[in-house]
């Protein structure tokens, strides 16, 4: 009978879940074709162990649970589990307590499941006593994997609510359905075959709203805010590719959601809220949750496992021990460290995808003894991780800024409504998240979006600069612009995606990913991810190589390699970020909703999740022997970041109104007593002057060890540490600007830009610095660096008239100066004087004052004793051009040097263009100047002071 082998397994399940079950009566049921179970209570704390996830359930249950198994038509069709109404509350554990029992009985949990596991499969098998002796064992296998592979999962009305602090969060989902599809993507009822060993999947999601309150003192919510998300639907496809039939776990998994359209709305209230939210992810992420108390020991193996879990291919804490655990803690704590991992909660979001489509390890029980040898032959050989990708695709993403206002009902006694106004918008279009991993040896994340913009909304602060009536043009409302239209970019961000017709699996065929770092940095480089995306692209790229000529390393080598072995184990995480061209307008609108949504975040502070721990010297550190220092100078793992901004354009207009005196106190931390002014009588300015500033380029690039604090506990214990070591113990950071220029513009009427008058012609900069890891392990080495900073300017040239110097001032005083500046008007000569017609050649030049240094270079150093500062200028020279005749401009020098006076007597100097003979010469100006640091002795609390200026050198100063 195939009751007797299907019935067990899906009882196992359901009981495994659910409180108060009986047996008999689920058997009965189930052998009748349909169950229905009302009013179930979920067995939390299997939930909790299960996830593994540093939350606690409050409460759990279901209202009703329907289950239909076709007896007749089993091979053909599936069997459908409804859930109606599923409603889960969700808190942050309180304290480590838990994380700590946890952790430190996982030998204890991990035997005591498998006591319990043995103890319930013979009741099992007892109860698949009764076989059919028509129905072969090879049969029972492939029947009850058809079954399993096409079981119909639908949710309605699930409910997810998570407390924290004044902090309710729910998400609800009308509908939630998970059902096997064919090639097609349409409902099938399919399963793996020797041609085609690919199983594929859909889960449509109906109707999804997120809703973040605040709740008083007592729990209650007294005003609802508008959800962050209101109805939307998207729908995933799943896609699993097999070895063989017999495999049990998939060895290509790819996981894919799509969304047409994503409206995010976060009003000032609930932004503190959603900052606090983001945070929480990002503190699980890096394992920060539960910070240890005052007193408290960290067991580091308890870190790795509970608190970050084995994340596959994320350079985290977790991992501090992997490399020099083993070089300077010993290689018996670090093979039990890696023996003894267990799966953590983002491993466990990892793994319950192929559980979607393979069924437990029990169920070998059912299967009969040859299929069940066969299935331990198959967990004898070696596990391969599987390859995972996981994407996330957005056709267009809304997220909308709100105000909100408390109105009173004309009635005295009703209660008050809160009322949102729109005050910014973020669009954007084609987004893509996608992230592949292999195990721990790969993870690569891969973030971009095609375009965006930003807009002002209606009115601020009681300005209506953006109302209804103002018939304002939606260029003027945009402010910022950075890549290229969805409709001139086409379907670029689903590339390769199972949402994009031309992928290799939706045509037959078998992927090929590529997990080798060589090859992966020569595919996906800035070049190929703009043309993919055309406004931001960011490239997280993490490996674990095993340099011994074995490849990558895996969790296998990891776990038995040898000691000598260790060294050759190379940990290396990259992140490229790009961003391509894009225009920042700063107005007074821009600035002034910017503003404001940073004082709303600052409204309310919530206790970080977890403290920097104080700095504190380990007198028992271990001395490394000089071969264990030779293998540690071979190779040490750092985090390197890059940061690219091409063709950035940021103009920044005259204030059109300024209320900054009620923000910036907020911003500063102080307290703001003014009164509220409201503006209701704007007036746009046309033309209005602004500043441009255009950059060809900006490059960021950041470098900091990736196990900083082991690295300088044993770096700062040696005696004579090598430059080399010295290098990594340093947070580096390079800024270089190329073609950066600036100069005077205006809008006129029509929203349209007169040409660019020049004030600062192209000039490239670049700025260096880098800042001592943990200094307090260093007080006992004086000399040692703690911070240093190098910038180099080869050339800068200011240029402006007198009514251009005006303008500017015209401009700064705008912004400067507290209150409503829309009355301010710019004189009309003045502006025709500025920005002359174009075509229109100037009959009389205006003067023009000239300034400008060559050479530059400025350094800066500080140890615990002593801080310095040097710098050199090459030349400088500040002149005046003025109209001479026949239309020749006539320079007039007022300060210049280097220079040979030799023949300052003869008016022809005065008209020569002077310049250096040649790069040997000597600079115009050198200085070094050393201060020392405040020092505070308990013998005596009198700070000594001194300061010298070493050397002060003007070869030549000409002042006319």
């Amino acid at each position: 009978m195939l009751e007797s082998y299907v019935t067990p397994i899906l009882m196992s399940y359901v009981n495994r879940y659910i409180k108060n079950l009986k047996p008999s009566d689920l058997q009965l049921s189930l052998w009748g074709g349909d169950v229905v179970l009302s009013k179930l209570e979920l067995k939390l704390d299997v939930l909790e162990q299960e996830l593994k996830l540093p939350f606690t359930f409050l409460s759990g249950h279901i209202h009703e649970l329907r289950i239909h198994v076709p007896w007749t038509k089993l091979g053909s069709e599936p069997v459908v589990i409804t859930i109606n109404t599923m409603e889960c509350i969700l808190k942050l554990k309180d304290g480590i307590q838990d994380d700590h029992e946890s952790c430190g009985s996982n030998s204890t949990n991990r035997s005591s499941t498998e006591n319990a596991k043995s103890s319930v499969k013979p009741r099992r098998i007892h109860q698949a006593a009764p076989t059919d002796p028509d129905l072969p064992p090879g049969y029972v296998q492939s029947l009850i994997r058809r079954v399993v592979n096409n079981v119909n999962i639908v949710i309605n009305n699930l409910i997810l609510k998570y407390v924290e602090d004044d902090i309710v969060l729910s998400v609800n989902i009308t509908s939630a359905e998970c059902y096997t599809v064919g090639e097609l993507w349409d409902r099938a009822f399919m399963d793996i075959s020797a041609t085609d060993l690919v199983l594929r999947k859909v889960i449509n999601f109906s109707d999804c709203t997120v809703c973040l309150d605040k709740r008083n003192a007592s729990g209650k919510i007294e005003f609802y805010q508008d959800p962050l998300l209101y109805k939307c639907s998207f729908r995933t496809r799943l896609h699993f590719t097999y070895d063989n039939l017999n495999s049990k776990m998939p060895s290509i998994i790819k996981i894919h959601t799509l969304v047409e359209s994503l409206k995010l709305s976060i009003t000032d209230q609930q932004l503190p809220m959603f900052i606090r939210i983001m945070q929480l992810g990002i503190a699980l992420y890096y394992g920060e949750i539960g910070s240890f108390k005052d007193g408290e020991i960290e067991d580091p193996i308890c870190h790795s496992k509970d608190m970050l879990g084995n994340i596959a291919g994320a350079e985290d804490e977790a991992r501090i021990d992997m490399q020099y655990a083993a070089q300077y803690k010993g290689q018996d704590s670090y093979l039990q460290q890696v023996d003894e991992q267990p799966q953590g909660w983002v491993s466990w979001a990892w793994s319950f995808v192929p559980a979607i489509v393979s069924y437990d390890d029990s169920e070998e029980d059912y299967l009969g003894s040859d299929s069940a040898s066969t299935m331990h032959q198959q967990k004898a050989q070696t596990l391969k991780d599987p390859i995972v990708s996981v994407g996330f695709y957005c056709t267009k993403a809304t997220v909308t800024f709100k105000i909100t206002e408390m109105q009173a009902e004309s009635s005295y006694y009703s209660p008050q409504k809160v009322k949102s106004k729109e005050v910014l918008c973020w669009e954007q279009e084609g987004t893509t998240i996608e992230a592949l991993m292999m195990g721990e040896p790969f993870f690569d994340c891969q973030i971009g979006f095609v375009g965006c913009r930003a807009m002002c909304l209606k009115a601020i602060m009681g300005v209506k600069d953006f109302e209804e009536n103002m018939s304002r043009s939606e260029s003027e409302a945009c402010f910022f612009i950075c890549g290229d239209n969805l409709s001139a970019k086409g379907l670029t961000y689903l590339t390769n995606s199972l949402f994009d017709y031309r992928s290799p699996e939706n045509n037959g065929t078998r992927a090929d990913f590529i997990l080798d770092e060589a090859h992966h940095k020569e595919t996906y480089t800035e070049i190929a991810g703009m043309q993919r995306f055309g406004a931001f692209y960011m490239d997280y790229l993490y490996t674990v190589e095993n340099t011994s000529g074995k490849g990558s390393a895996n969790q296998q080598d990891l776990s038995s390699g040898k000691n000598e072995d260790l060294g050759t184990v190379q940990e290396k995480s990259t992140k490229s970020l790009v961003i391509g061209p894009l225009d920042f307008r700063l107005n007074s609108s821009a600035v002034h909703r910017i503003l404001k949504m940073i004082v709303c975040a600052f409204e309310h502070e919530y206790e970080p999740y977890s403290r920097l721990k104080p700095e504190i010297k380990d007198e028992n550190a271990v001395v490394l022997k000089p071969e264990e220092v030779t293998s540690l100078e071979e190779y040490i793992p750092t985090r390197h970041t890059s940061v690219t901004l091409l063709k950035c354009t940021c103009t920044i207009f005259m204030a059109e109104f300024n209320l900054l005196d009620r923000l910036l106190p907020v911003i500063l931390g102080e307290k703001n007593s003014s009164s509220f002014m409201n503006i209701s009588n704007f007036q746009s300015l046309r033309p209005l002057p602004s500043i441009q500033i255009l950059v060809d380029k900006i490059n960021l690039e950041h470098s900091v060890p990736m196990y900083a604090e082991q690295l300088v506990h044993v770096v700062s214990s040696l005696t004579q540490p090598s430059d080399n070591l010295l290098h990594y113990c340093y947070v580096h950071c390079y800024l270089k600007i190329f073609g950066c220029q600036a100069g005077l513009t205006s809008l006129d009427c029509s929203g349209s830009y007169c040409l660019s008058v020049p004030i600062i012609p192209s000039f490239s900069t670049a700025l260096y610095g880098k800042l001592l890891k943990l200094p307090t392990c260093w007080t006992k080495r004086s000399h040692i660096v703690t911070t240093e900073g190098i910038f180099e300017l080869p050339n800068l040239t200011i240029q402006a008239t007198r009514a251009q110097t005006l303008l500017l001032q015209a401009i700064y005083q705008s912004w400067s100066h507290i209150g409503n500046v829309s009355s301010l008007t710019v004189n009309e000569g003045l502006m025709n004087e500025v920005f002359q017609t174009i075509g229109v050649k100037s009959k009389n030049p205006l003067p023009t004052l000239e300034g400008s240094i060559q050479n530059l270079e400025l350094k800066y150093c500080s140890t615990s004793l002593v801080k310095c500062a040097s710098g050199t200028m090459g030349s400088i020279k500040i002149c005046a051009k003025a109209p001479g005749d026949n239309g020749r401009e006539k320079l007039v020098p007022l300060l210049q040097g280097p220079s040979d006076t030799k023949d300052l007597h003869g008016t022809k100097w005065l008209n020569e263009s002077r310049k250096p003979e040649s790069l040997l010469a000597p600079d115009f100006i050198a200085f070094t100047i050393q201060v020392p640091q405040y020092m505070n002795y308990c013998h005596n609390s009198v700070f000594n002071f001194w300061s010298s200026l070493y050397l002060l050198d003007i070869n030549t100063l000409s002042n006319e």
